[in-house]
């Protein structure tokens, strides 16, 4: 009997195969043939599940944002008002290994968005999702009337939006200095200065 073939999962594998590549050798290194090598397959087979090497990297970088929305639409937002806030945020940051190992792709892929207009394509939409949870975030204070009220929803939107990318990065760049408890602790202090009382 033929063996049966398992598409979606092949392509799961290799895409994982080229995450291991890119953060290990860098993007530079992830050509076809290595990552082929890297899953296990002959670099001819790889054509049976991606057509071109700019449709792999795609998959690739959009199974990123795949694992962050899946995490977030199972997550139980049974918490205060901040602590599920503050959950919320820390699925875009790289506070968990696996999220640190998502994240540190992720980046690589942007900076190869520069260059490649599918890939900066989905770039721009994923950050659009970022910046939408953000304001989902300051419109949630509103609505529960716990912001201040001289707060400039627009302006404080941008702001957390640039904290949350920003210790993203330096989580990835300096994993040492900015945990897990560093994060969370300045999103805690963040958001409890966009609250009523705070001094």
């Amino acid at each position: 009997m033929p063996k049966i073939v398992d598409h979606d999962k092949q392509r799961l594998l290799v895409a994982e195969a080229a995450w291991r590549i890119i953060r290990r050798d860098g993007m530079e290194q992830a050509s076809v043939r290595n990552i082929a090598e890297e899953a296990g397959i002959s670099a001819g087979s790889m054509r049976h599940y991606f057509s071109t090497q700019s449709e792999l990297l795609l998959y690739a970088m959009n199974l990123v944002s795949e694992r962050v929305s899946s995490r977030i639409q199972q997550m139980s937002f049974n918490g205060s008002p901040m602590d599920n806030m503050k959950r919320l945020l820390l699925e875009f940051m790289p506070s968990t290994d696996e999220k640190l190992a998502e994240m540190e792709v992720w980046y690589a892929f942007t900076a190869k968005s520069k260059t490649d207009p599918a890939l900066k394509e989905l770039a721009d939409k994923v950050y659009d999702e970022l910046r939408q949870a953000v304001a989902t975030v300051i419109m949630y204070l509103d609505k529960l009337e716990l912001s201040r009220a001289d707060l400039d929803r627009e302006l404080e939107i941008e702001r957390l939006y640039a904290l949350v990318d920003g210790l993203a990065i330096h989580a990835v760049l300096r994993p040492d200095q900015v945990t897990a408890k560093v994060m969370e602790d300045i999103l805690s202090l963040h958001l409890a200065s966009l609250c009523r009382g705070h001094d």
